[in-house]
């Protein structure tokens, strides 16, 4: 059995330092396994959701492990260790007659782009994931042609690459899973404080206490804190916890951030916020969200000029890589889309490149 530590930072090449994770024996129901040969026999990665979390990152090149055989790095694009004699694959396992769910993704000039998402052309292609993947399903070695407008591409899954018919220009292709919560089911494994590097930069759980006053889940009296929430949370975000305070017994709902007396039915508000005295103590860098202005200017979102700040934008995107969120200045309304990476005015339709820095 191979092991597979914790990642620190989220990049274009994915590079993993260690820290604790559940074993493998508490996750169920997945539909895949990562498993890496050392030319005998092939074996499973333990706490391969890791791997699988950021496999699906269409920007992730790969990932370096921690193995008993000490470093491998795998390769997302051609699925292969490069430093080491090992072999690594991804089996999927599925029920009868269900399919993956997949995304085609091309890189532009700065991001990598779904097919058939909205993006900062007015046009949209006439393909969308769920296109290609049938096509290539057909032919893994063939090729197709689409349309964007009156301009024609030609996709060939050989080289992975998209070209333009009419300018020659050339851009790479991916293809990855979609990541699913979905069976990512906790045991009664306890949890401990063990875990409070889990999510690479600190979280502080706080629900809604008396008077309307924020308050920190502390061990000493709950059966949970921070660290060990968040170590649940990471697991399965759309899941439950339940623990107990004294004599009564609570669910926190993840989905709902709201916590449950399963007695009385009280609910109080849950929310997850940056904890700055990690951030003061050595751990991650918070990452910054930028807009791209006019001239190609990259600014910083604040709060003197619109109603989010980077950390509301990274607190947003903790929550849900995939969604959206909203926000206002003093003249427009925005939404900002964090799988195509830009923001759009809502009154005139203006789309900006957004990023997210690291480092």
């Amino acid at each position: 059995m191979f092991s597979v530590n914790s990642p620190s930072e989220v990049n274009e090449d994915e590079t993993w330092q260690e820290a604790p994770f559940l074993s493998a024996s508490a996750v169920n129901g997945k539909h895949y396994e990562w498993q890496l040969s050392d030319g005998r026999q092939w074996l499973p990665i333990d706490n391969d959701h890791v791997i699988e979390t950021h496999y699906c990152q269409p920007g992730a090149k790969g990932i370096t492990i921690n193995t008993s055989h000490g470093q491998v790095h795998i390769d997302f694009d051609e699925l292969q260790s490069l430093n080491t004699p090992l072999q690594v694959q991804r089996l999927s396992f599925l029920p009868q007659n269900q399919t993956e769910d997949v995304g085609w993704y091309f890189r532009d000039d700065q991001l990598w782009r779904e097919y058939g998402s909205p993006g900062l052309e007015p046009l949209a292609s006439s393909v969308s994931s769920k296109d290609v993947e049938c096509q290539f399903t057909v032919n893994p070695q063939g090729s197709f042609s689409f349309t964007v407008g009156h301009t024609s591409y030609t996709l060939d899954f050989s080289s992975m690459t998209q070209t333009n018919c009419s300018t020659g220009l050339r851009r790479n292709v991916r293809r990855r899973p979609k990541f699913s919560s979905e069976g990512l089911v906790s045991t009664s494994v306890p949890l401990t404080a063990s875990a409070t590097h889990l999510s690479g930069s600190g979280y502080k759980w706080e629900f809604m206490g008396d008077r309307g006053v924020w308050t920190e889940y502390q061990k000493h009296i709950c059966s949970f804190d921070s660290a060990a929430i968040e170590s649940q949370y990471q697991l399965n975000q759309r899941g439950q916890l339940h623990f107990r305070i004294n004599a009564f017994t609570y669910t926190l709902d993840f989905l709902r951030m709201c916590q449950t007396n399963n007695v009385a039915g009280t609910r109080r508000a849950v929310r997850r916020t940056i904890d700055s005295g990690s951030q003061e103590n050595g751990s991650a860098t918070l990452p910054r969200w930028q807009f791209q202005d006019i001239g190609g200017v990259w600014r910083d979102y604040s709060n003197g000029q619109c109603s989010i700040t980077s950390q509301d934008i990274e607190f947003q995107y903790q929550q849900n890589p995939s969604g959206t969120v909203r926000f206002n200045t003093p003249s427009f309304s925005y939404e900002l889309h964090f799988s195509a990476m830009y923001q759009r005015n809502l009154h005139t339709k203006t789309t900006r490149s957004v990023r997210r820095l690291t480092q």
